[in-house]
């Protein structure tokens, strides 16, 4: 068994440090500007960079160890699977094209028309107030993942094919972590190889059933299931699907959540998912299919796939010098159940929070350093997950209240709305007219919801 340690911290010295290789490599390259806010007591490191290691290489994972060795950080990025496929509607806002440096030949396709399917098949298209050079991008995660690891090995991230086990936490301030992982390097056998790694930090970006959370006893949180199925359709009916994605509502695709059809490259995406009927999945899954069955009949299942999805973020995301950022999170939103996004964008304002705190790498950085993450992730995205916790509470309760939400969609304002605050990532500001008719027309639609209800239990009674 191998190990790689590093030399011990040198507490409050103030030797200066000697750019290491890996350090000379990131450096050639462009540095990201960070605001540098190191506090004044934080140590030295001494002939050597601060080093971090990143569990975990989905979208958060990738994102973060970029951003840590574009920033002078000697970087470790472990993930087991490197060819991952994560049963994931995969869709992006357009605004992380530009934001994440994305190359449009990841993108599958470009979806300007959806249509909103609700319980009694009512169809309303949603998507008529899209500029021309708008769309929502649709991507498959093995394809997106492995370019955002690969950008980070460019950029000096160590990319480790292996299997995060545990870690020993330091008894002190001036010790490491210790990581203990499988490496699965092709050499070793099927078995792999015991490893263990020592490190400063941790950022734990090892999804739902992070391991990492577990280690700093982060608590937990309610899940979904979600389940989708890779559907090849014929060429004539993968036109229909060409720039369009279908949303089903109804208790027969799902209790709490939605069905879904998104086009990829050259098959569907077909799935369900659920937080209270996890034993039913499939049932909600063979309904969707029957609810899309004429625009996919000839097609044929190339691949299934299951996953565990976060409902809310966990009691504790930060111990010490380890941070969660993306599933391992909780950071998912219920209604839609969008987490690609905020799952790079957690994991860059982590790696950023470390890189500034420690002047890129030349000082240990503490549990200070990396809150300002959290305090700023807080302000910014909290009243985005109230709101959609809110609106899943009212519109996903019964049959009624999604054929309300789907007359709703109908609004060409609420789509102007939904549409410019998703695509941008920005809180879209109304008018202040338009509010109220809107207002006034969702608490008829409510109450119409709630007389049909009523009227529907009588005819079960």
């Amino acid at each position: 068994m191998s190990s790689i340690v590093f030399k011990p911290f040198t507490g409050l010295s103030r030797s200066s440090a000697v750019p290491s290789p890996t350090t000379a490599t990131a450096l050639s390259k462009p540095v990201i500007k960070f605001h540098v806010s190191a506090a004044k007591t934080s140590p030295n490191l001494s002939n050597r960079n601060l080093r971090v290691a990143v569990i975990g290489g989905g979208p958060a994972g990738g994102s973060a160890a970029e951003t840590l060795a574009k920033g002078g950080i000697e970087t470790f990025l472990i993930e087991r699977k490197l060819d991952n496929c994560k049963p994931c509607g995969g869709a992006i806002p357009l605004c992380m094209v530009d934001e994440f440096d994305l190359p449009l030949d990841i993108i599958d396709r470009r979806v300007t028309k959806m249509k909103m399917i609700s319980p009694s098949n009512i169809a309303v298209d949603i998507g008529q107030t899209l500029k021309p050079h708008e769309y929502i991008g649709m991507v498959r995660r093995e394809v997106f993942d492995a370019f955002l690891r690969d950008r980070a090995k460019d950029n000096g991230a160590n990319v480790i094919n292996g299997l995060f086990l545990k870690m020993d936490m330091p008894k002190r301030w001036d010790e490491p972590y210790v990581l203990h992982y499988t490496e699965y390097d092709g050499k070793k056998g099927a078995m792999g190889e015991k490893d263990t790694l020592e490190v400063d930090a941790v950022i734990g970006a090892d999804g739902a059933n992070s391991r990492v959370a577990k280690a700093i006893n982060a608590g937990d949180y309610d899940y979904a299931i979600a389940f989708q199925e890779r559907i090849k359709i014929p060429d004539d009916k993968m036109v229909y699907y060409e720039n369009l994605a279908e949303m089903y509502v109804g208790d027969d695709v799902s209790p709490d959540f939605y069905g879904w059809v998104f086009p990829k490259c050259d098959h569907v995406a077909v799935g369900t998912g659920t937080v209270t009927h996890k034993s039913d999945i499939k049932k909600f899954q063979l309904a969707t299919r029957n609810r899309a069955k004429d625009k996919i009949l000839g097609g044929k299942i190339i691949r299934v796939e299951a996953h565990p999805i976060p409902e809310h973020p966990r009691p504790r995301r930060l111990s010490g010098r380890v941070a969660l950022v993306g599933d391992a999170a909780g950071y998912v939103t219920k209604c839609s159940g969008e987490g690609i996004y905020f799952a790079a964008k957690s994991g860059r304002m982590c790696a950023e929070a470390i890189v500034e705190g420690s002047q890129h790498g030349k000082k240990m950085v503490d549990e200070g350093d990396l809150r300002k993450y959290l305090e700023k992730w807080d302000k910014r995205y909290w009243p985005t997950y109230k709101v959609l916790d809110v609106l899943q509470k009212v519109f996903y309760r019964s049959n009624p209240a999604r054929e309300a939400f789907v007359e709703m969609c109908a609004d060409e304002y609420v789509q102007k709305m939904t549409f410019d605050s998703y695509l941008y990532k920005t809180v879209a500001p109304g008018n202040p007219l338009e509010d109220l008719k809107l207002a006034v027309s969702t608490i008829g639609s409510l109450v119409r919801a709630n007389a049909l209800r009523k009227e529907m239990e009588k005819l079960n009674v």
